[in-house]
């Protein structure tokens, strides 16, 4: 069994498997802090080879090696649709996994996924980030100090914890069978945000702002916008015509999109229709479809 006793740094010894965007930073992160990176995995050894040149650390290796059984922790940050058969094919790399830890990074699934590694002695558990990685270099910026949502085995959970804690993160309990309403609470406050950005864009720039403005502008925007709602909450953070009942601006801004950008009308009238029940109010018969 992982003993529980506190490890000092150098003490832990990992194996990142399956290292896309998130893999990188974590490696990367966690290097540079002094954990023992042992082994890089890819399916591909030249992406192994890629992954530990930004890394800096690591020996790259295929995911067949059996030398990956050898780390004490193993994180496996591949895709959603990989961590099943990636944990399949790493249980076959040795009878006993008793004395290791292995984590996913996924948002979506439980650590039950990796039951091929717990029937034969692992402890298990996940952690992922509440915060966007669009590249490894942005995740290097942005998992310093963020929240990780964890579950799985006890010994697991030690272990995530202690790796959250190198990272001067924040970590909370899920529910393992209610996982996926956290990812699509994730999915809702940033993918979607980018892309009602970019419908903004779009009308900032018809409207005659320049391009080279236009993402200056909207990044203050929305920073100033979050803050607000992390310090007043919703209810209070809420501003625009449809909270203050100015009805004649919001008919206009519906005719405009008819002209200007027809199918963000039916995402325009669902967002207000929701503003409105945080707000409290209701809008005019008819005017939201």
């Amino acid at each position: 069994m992982v003993r529980s006793r506190r490890a000092k740094p150098e003490e832990i010894d990992l194996a990142i498997v399956g290292p896309g965007r998130l893999g990188q930073a974590l490696g990367r992160l966690l290097a540079q802090r002094g954990l023992r990176i042992r082994f890089v995995g890819a399916r591909r050894l030249s992406a192994a080879r890629r992954a530990v040149r930004f890394i800096g650390a690591g020996k790259p290796v295929v995911l067949t090696n059996p030398a990956l059984a050898a780390a004490r922790v193993i994180l496996i940050t591949t895709s959603d649709a990989a961590i099943e058969p990636v944990a399949r094919s790493l249980a076959g790399l040795a009878r006993d996994w008793h004395g290791r830890v292995v984590l996913h990074t996924s948002g979506a699934l439980s650590s039950a996924v990796l039951d091929p590694l717990k029937e034969r002695g692992a402890a298990v558990g996940s952690l992922h980030p509440f915060q966007t990685i669009p590249s490894p270099t942005a995740g290097v910026r942005n998992l310093l100090g963020c929240f990780w949502g964890i579950e799985g085995d006890a010994a697991a959970l030690r272990m995530a914890r202690r790796l959250i804690g190198t990272l001067a993160g924040h970590s909370f309990r899920l529910r393992p069978e209610r996982k996926i309403l956290y990812h699509a609470a994730a999915f809702l406050a940033c993918p979607t945000v980018v892309t009602l950005m970019e419908h903004s864009a779009k009308l900032l720039r018809r409207s005659g702002v320049p391009a080279k403005l236009v993402r200056p502008m909207l990044a203050p925007f929305v920073r100033e916008t979050a803050q607000n709602f992390a310090e007043l909450g919703a209810r209070q953070a809420l501003t625009g015509p449809a909270v203050r009942g100015d009805w004649m601006t919001v008919r206009q801004h519906l005719a405009a999109l008819h002209w200007a950008s027809p199918q963000v009308i039916s995402v325009y009238q669902a967002l207000v229709r929701q503003m409105l029940r945080i707000a409290g109010r209701r809008p005019p018969r008819g005017l939201l479809g």
